[in-house]
């Protein structure tokens, strides 16, 4: 229920009309703050602004309905399953805001901290697993095997009670149990349980996580800079980090406030959308006299020419 209060506010300060749908285990919850925010509304704006502008849809047969009125509703925001995601793009026209899936990555470079890589690995799966920004691979550089620091990472891994799922490498190199396989690389747990791998070095890394991954957060740790410059260069993600546990990727830590959701699209707003990712540009023209483009182009007497310069406004 404290996302209602969040996006209510984010819609309000953005200027635009809401519709909520939440789930039946906050129903109550839900009726009651939505009804506090709509009468504060409506006392604070003296009447002006009515209650109706934050609606509440109470069934599920609605959203059906509401999601084929394209030529009204702006941009549908889903916040829940994959599942639910996918079922919402795919019955709609109009635009959809959001991530399907939070399949974060941790790539443990070859020049890696130990104590870093222990902490960051720990505090990323384990600080709350069922978040979408929670990770759900961790990938390790090959030198890592050698030099013991994969393994330490995985026992403060299991130290910290997290499940350890190895992939085909991970398992010949003896770093899981080969009772304990990964069924996919695709999958987002949302529990202290993680899949893990041995990649032969950065390319490597970074063409899993585009393979696997959903575009959410990945994690470099790292010593070497030139290396992390490279990995937070070449991954296609909305959030990507050097040494910062990959649960960073949020509004409120990133300042934003209160968030609507996270993005992984490439269009508009992409990673943790607060105010800004709910405006859009209007471009307003003002002339002192009368400007005609035909003045601008071609053999036009007195020909004006474009400054395209910054003025104060």
């Amino acid at each position: 229920p404290d996302s209602l209060p969040q996006i209510a506010s984010l819609a309000l300060r953005s200027g635009n009309g809401l519709l909520l749908k939440g789930g039946r285990e906050a129903e109550h919850s839900n009726r009651a703050l939505h009804r506090v925010i709509v009468d504060a509304v409506h006392s604070a704006t003296g009447g002006k602004v009515s209650r109706e502008v934050i609606g509440l849809v109470q069934s599920r047969s609605e959203v059906a309905e509401l999601l084929k009125l394209d030529d009204v509703i702006d941009l549908v925001i889903p916040r829940g399953s994959g599942a639910l995601v996918r079922s919402i793009k795919s019955g709609t026209r109009i635009p959809v805001l959001g991530h399907a899936e939070g399949i974060c990555h941790v790539y443990v470079d070859k020049q890696a901290d130990l104590k870093k890589a222990v902490a960051l690995c720990v505090d990323s799966k384990t600080n709350y697993p069922a978040a979408c920004n929670a990770a759900e691979t961790i990938l390790f550089h090959e030198d890592t095997v050698a030099t013991g620091v994969a393994n330490e990472v995985l026992r403060g891994l299991r130290q910290a009670g997290v499940q350890v799922l190895g992939g085909p490498l991970a398992i010949s190199q003896g770093l899981v149990d080969a009772r304990a396989p990964v069924e996919t690389f695709k999958t987002e747990y949302g529990c202290n349980s993680v899949s893990v791998e041995v990649v032969k070095d950065q390319a490597s890394a970074v063409a899993h996580i585009h393979r696997w991954g959903s575009g959410h957060t990945e994690l470099i740790v790292t010593e070497d800079q030139q290396a992390a410059d490279s990995f937070l260069r070449a991954v296609d993600s909305a959030c990507v980090f050097h040494n910062a546990s990959t649960r960073f990727s949020d509004g409120y830590r990133f300042g934003l406030g209160a968030e609507v959701g996270i993005s992984t699209g490439r269009i508009h707003a992409r990673g943790p959308v607060g105010v800004e990712g709910l405006l859009t540009t209007k471009w307003t023209l003002r002339s002192s006299s009368s400007d005609c483009v035909a003045e601008f182009s071609g053999n036009a007497e007195n020909k004006k020419l474009y400054t395209h310069r910054k003025i104060d406004v």
